[in-house]
């Protein structure tokens, strides 16, 4: 159900409706890109954004653009056509451990006891973070790679059987 406020603005009535909030962005990475043409180089912009509500909806964008305001809402809508619902527990943790793999990144998951948090490093806690974990632990092997330790933590989330 809907809230609706009166607003009184120039003497006269409107109603507005009071919208809740609805998607957290973070941009985890924008990087530069060079493309070498017959003229010399073309500088461009490629961003790596994760959306989500803190509420079980989670998603990763990617976009690219010649300027850097334009490649983060590339992303943004990216990550909104890319959304996974996770299911969480009573304690804002997963049910079991958990495993992802995206190209050379493996992501292992587990569930943490009550107040500890998030325990987990780089785009991976992002990615936690905006699902709406509170109690998890997470641990990324293989490579370093933001875009696909990422990925793998959204593969892993993905996994899990409601």
């Amino acid at each position: 159900m809907e809230v609706e406020n009166t607003v009184q603005l120039n003497k006269t009535r409107r109603k507005t409706k009071e919208k809740p909030k609805k998607w957290i962005k973070r941009v985890v990475k924008v990087r530069r890109i060079t493309k070498v043409i017959k003229g010399g180089k073309k500088l461009r912009f490629g961003a790596i954004v994760v959306i989500g509500n803190e509420k079980g909806q989670v998603g990763l964008g990617v976009g690219k653009a010649d300027d850097v305001i334009e490649a983060v809402k590339k992303a943004v809508n990216d990550g909104k056509r890319h959304l996974i619902c996770v299911s969480l527990t009573k304690n804002y943790s997963i049910p079991y451990i958990i495993h992802g793999k995206y190209g050379a990144a493996n992501v292992i998951v587990k569930p943490a006891a009550v107040g500890s948090g998030v325990l987990a490093g780089g785009s991976v806690r992002t990615v936690l973070e905006l699902a709406g974990l509170q109690n998890i632990s997470a641990k990324q092997l293989g490579c370093d790679n933001l875009l696909n330790n990422a990925r793998a933590t959204i593969s892993a989330l993905d996994s899990i059987k409601k």
